[in-house]
């Protein structure tokens, strides 16, 4: 794989905590983490702040609106560099949510499910579980799972 011009993207995703406490994960369709759980994220786009980024796909993934976000993560995204994929992954906390969760892209989601975080589904995109182990050990950045 030439590898001399390639660049990380940037990821957004972003933990959604229920009023009991349970945050929302999502049964990834998309070729990227096929099979796997994962919170709601995307690209950021050119031009956009990653709040606006991570409240824009909160909405077009499932039709919840989020604010009052919190960063909790940064994590270098590497399990699939044989396949080209390299990922920065900026992952927010969303204090505030209303609406109810849906599936708004059902080619890239199967389901949307609320799960505690002492038992969550397997397996757990590679993003996702990053951002669940920073966010438990009150660090913003670590690189493994």
């Amino acid at each position: 794989m030439k590898t001399e011009k390639m660049r990380p993207l940037v990821g957004v995703g972003v933990m959604i905590k229920n009023k009991d406490g349970q945050v929302l994960l999502g049964l990834r369709k998309s070729p990227h983490g096929q099979g796997t759980w994962s919170f709601p994220g995307g690209h950021l786009e050119f031009g956009e702040t990653m709040e606006t980024a991570i409240i824009r796909e909160a909405k077009e993934e499932t039709g919840l609106d989020i604010s009052e976000l919190e960063l909790v993560s940064l994590a270098d995204e590497m399990g699939s560099l044989e396949q080209g994929k390299h990922y920065v992954n900026v992952g927010f906390l969303a204090n505030t949510v209303s609406g109810e969760a849906k599936i708004m892209e059902p080619e890239k989601c199967e389901e949307w499910q609320w799960f505690n975080l002492e038992k969550l589904p397997e397996p757990i995109f590679e993003g996702t579980a990053l951002m669940i182990k920073n966010y438990l050990s009150k660090k913003i950045y670590q690189n493994k799972i």
